[in-house]
């Protein structure tokens, strides 16, 4: 379990969280990540971009886990619990939260959080508020939008979602089909083939070897 303070500054000590939670579910098999909060003023304090680059390379291993990853937010969730939620497999909610893009010196922060949006959201209207403006994503439009999944009337109900959630699925296989989806907007139909045909062979190999057995 890893729990996600937007309010908190990037700090090296949160990137080392993040990493030290994704060590940890390799060894249990999946991981919940508890997100809430959202930066106040002066959240960019002491931000270098080697430090960001760090951050969004530990959300990148977070996100491409060999296991279900699940997020469950609650409240207001902002900067660092933002882009952890967007990084989860599946989302739930608890009770009305908001997805919040910060805003610094006069423009949203420009972080992989707006990537994750236009990725799981799309065009919708409310995601491109958010982008430009900093508007808050509210329950319904995060809902119509795909940004969540489910939602959940408290946490006990939001755990049980996530012992459920992924239940049977082998994770390295779950981390291709995962590479698969990402991959798909921006690979051309031929060079996506070849790595589709390779996945497929790689299915029947693990059916037939499952069929010899039983």
């Amino acid at each position: 379990m890893l729990r996600i303070d937007g309010a908190r500054p990037l700090t090296p000590d949160v990137v080392a969280e993040v990493n030290a939670a994704c060590d940890a579910a390799v060894q249990h098999g999946k991981l919940v990540v508890h997100v809430t909060g959202a930066p106040g003023d002066g959240w960019l304090s002491g931000v270098t971009v080697a430090l960001v680059s760090k951050w969004e390379r530990a959300l990148r291993a977070l996100e491409r886990l060999p296991l279900p990853t699940l997020a469950i937010a609650r409240g207001d969730c902002g900067g660092l619990a933002l882009d952890a939620f967007l990084a989860a497999d599946h989302r739930v909610a608890i009770g009305r939260p908001r997805l919040v893009l910060p805003v610094s010196a006069g423009a949203t922060w420009p972080g992989m959080a707006l990537y994750r949006l236009a990725q799981h959201g799309g065009g919708a209207a409310a995601v491109r508020r958010a982008a430009l403006f900093g508007t808050p994503i509210g329950l319904e439009d995060a809902l119509a939008a795909h940004l969540i999944d489910a939602v959940a009337a408290d946490e006990e109900e939001a755990v049980a979602v996530a012992g459920r959630y992924g239940a049977g699925i082998a994770g390295p296989e779950l981390a291709i089909r995962r590479q698969l989806l990402f991959e798909a907007p921006t690979v051309g139909f031929e060079e996506a083939l070849g790595v589709h045909l390779s996945a497929c062979e790689r299915a029947l190999r693990r059916t037939a070897a499952e069929g010899s057995t039983s």
